[in-house]
């Protein structure tokens, strides 16, 4: 079973959190092929896709959200999963609210969709970003949490391992 893992990265906490997806996917014995969501231009031979972005704003990424626009009809038939990383934390406690992501999402309905932590490294923001993060009351730090994302995935696998059995797929 071949996977497209397409993502909209700025800084690549994002990139390389789709990384840690795709290396556990690939233990499983599954392809997966990674990509930028705004540099994918067909989905011939794919049997399910994961999309993840960065929340910029509490908004998707424009290369994530042009992604869905394109491929709408088709993420309706292929198994698509769907992920955010978020502004890891704030005064106010935890990942910016996965439902003000958005109505892009809500079009396409994925199977599983899962808001992940992320990391804020003031090094890597222009002075914009950092006035932002710095009035939003985020911390610095790296706060992803490798089992989290190990959970989600394992739930994508057995879903997929079902419908494969279900289909008469194999991912093999």
């Amino acid at each position: 079973m071949k996977i497209l893992l397409a993502v909209a990265s700025k800084h690549g906490t994002t990139a390389e959190l789709a990384t840690w997806i795709a290396s556990r996917l690939e233990e499983q014995g599954f392809e997966v092929m990674q990509a930028k969501a705004q540099d994918v231009t067909s989905l011939a031979g794919i049997d399910a896709i994961i999309l993840g972005s960065a929340v910029y704003l509490t908004k998707w990424m424009d290369g994530a959200y042009r992604f869905i626009k394109t491929f709408e009809a088709e993420l309706r038939r292929i198994p698509t999963f769907a992920f955010s990383v978020g502004l890891s934390r704030t005064k106010s406690g935890g990942v910016q609210d996965p439902s003000r992501v958005g109505p892009v999402l809500l079009t396409i309905e994925p199977i599983k969709y899962k808001t992940f932590k992320g990391a804020l490294d003031p090094a890597k923001l222009n002075l914009r970003e950092r006035t932002i993060a710095k009035l939003g009351g985020a911390y610095e730090g790296d706060f992803r949490e490798h089992d989290e994302v190990n959970a989600w995935t394992d739930e994508i696998v057995a879903y997929l391992r079902n419908h494969e059995t279900e289909t008469g797929q194999n991912t093999e």
